[in-house]
C-alpha cells in the first residue's frame, strides 16, 4: 500500500521530540547553533540531515587503501631498549 505522500505527492513534515538529554548536549547544540547563526531547532535539523542523509562512510579497508605509501615496514620497527 502506498503512503499518502506517494499517492498525492504532498510533502509531509514530521515532528521529533527528544527527551532526557544531558544538559551538556543541549548546551553544545545551542553553542554550535550560535556559531552557525541558526536556532537550536534549525541546528538540530541540519545535524540530523548531514548525519543521516549524507553519503555512507567508507569502510576501514577503503580508508587504509587510500593512505599514501610512506615507507617500508622496517622504517617503523620498534627500537629495543
Amino acid at each position: 500500500m502506498l503512503s499518502d505522500h506517494a499517492q498525492t505527492g504532498a510533502i509531509v513534515l514530521a515532528t521529533l521530540i527528544v527527551r532526557n538529554l544531558d544538559p551538556s548536549i543541549v548546551d553544545a547544540l545551542k553553542l554550535r547553533a550560535a556559531q552557525n547563526g541558526r536556532s537550536a531547532e534549525a541546528e538540530h535539523r541540519a545535524l540530523l540531515e548531514s548525519i543521516l542523509l549524507s553519503p555512507g562512510r567508507r569502510s576501514l579497508a577503503e580508508l587504509l587503501l587510500a593512505m599514501p605509501n610512506v615507507g617500508r615496514d622496517d622504517d617503523f620497527s620498534r627500537i629495543k631498549d
